[in-house]
């Protein structure tokens, strides 16, 4: 069996208990959160969902009622019937459109129109489709960059989850080399299946893709496959900020960083970090509360002569 404890709260207090969370280092990593409406009708009207396999301890619930400033809301724990715990977090996802892509789980339909590209990606056991907005502003950020005319030869996915920003990559610059790499082994497996499942390759060569597990850029794989063109991370402000010298130090002079997971409210640190590793915004997309970056790296000298 699994488990979910569900808090009801307006809001602002679910966005700033989901900012604690990313600032808890300590977070027990058996408890995944995600915060979402109640109803389509009552837009500030908010639930925070925690998920766990097994029947949450005192210190558990305890941890998540301390995401909240002051009292917390009203805790409902409640069993739920034999199924996959990270699986039911993630069904009844709306299908995503955005820039030239179509996103959708296997229960809605492919979209047929010219120039679109459609990928399926299912609810498993790894993360990438459950932040509509994190994910909706990445493809549209990647659109506009090709429209910008960004070539992309050599590309890394940093916490790649379901594979699926790598996938939107390869198919804007389908001759390109491609590295995704996340810090959870389990996401080796997932991002072979929907590879399959979406017709993209496997393997080392231009066009195709190579999975890696890696805490970061500190990695062989990634720092044998380097230095990239195009580097994309949607994952947390946190370790966002944490990783921007790493990001700088592994991209070509000129080259592109594309970054999500963060708030709003949680630019200017990350934003501070990448000027600090030679990296300035190129441009920014705001999705609801949550911000998109397109950041360059310095040019070399020569290049800034022209």
């Amino acid at each position: 069996m699994s488990w979910k404890v569900t808090l009801a709260a307006p809001r602002p207090a679910i966005e700033s208990a989901l900012v604690a969370h990313e600032d808890a280092w300590d977070w027990d990593p058996e408890i995944v959160l995600s915060g979402r409406e109640a109803a389509e009708d009552r837009p500030d009207d908010w639930l925070l969902e925690a998920w766990l396999q097994d029947e949450p301890s005192p210190e558990q619930q305890a941890a998540i009622a301390a995401l909240f400033s002051g009292e917390a809301p009203d805790m409902v724990v409640e069993e739920l019937p034999e199924t996959d715990w990270l699986v039911a977090s993630q069904e009844g996802l709306e299908p995503i459109r955005a820039g030239r892509f179509h996103v959708h789980t296997p229960d809605h339909p492919p979209a047929r129109e010219p120039g679109l590209v459609d990928f399926v990606i299912p609810a498993s056991q790894a993360f990438g489709t459950g932040q509509h907005a994190t994910t909706a502003g990445c493809l549209a950020m990647l659109s506009h960059m090709k429209r910008q005319g960004v070539v992309v030869r050599n590309c890394a996915d940093i916490g790649t989850g379901t594979g699926l920003l790598a996938f939107a990559a390869l198919a804007l610059w389908p001759r390109a080399l491609a590295t995704a790499s996340d810090i959870d082994a389990v996401c080796v497996g997932v991002v072979e299946e929907n590879a399959q499942a979406n017709g993209v390759a496997m393997g080392s060569g231009h066009g195709a893709l190579v999975m890696t597990v890696a805490d970061g850029m500190d990695n062989p794989v990634l720092q044998a496959r380097g230095p990239y063109d195009l580097i994309m991370a949607n994952i947390l402000a946190g370790p966002l900020v944490s990783l921007a010298p790493g990001f700088g130090e592994a991209l070509v002079p000129g080259g592109h960083l594309l970054l999500a997971g963060l708030l709003e409210t949680q630019e200017a640190a990350v934003r501070a970090a990448c000027r600090r590793a030679g990296l300035r915004l190129a441009a920014r997309l705001v999705n609801g509360d949550w911000s998109v970056l397109w950041l360059r790296k310095r040019a070399a000298e020569r290049f800034q002569a022209r």
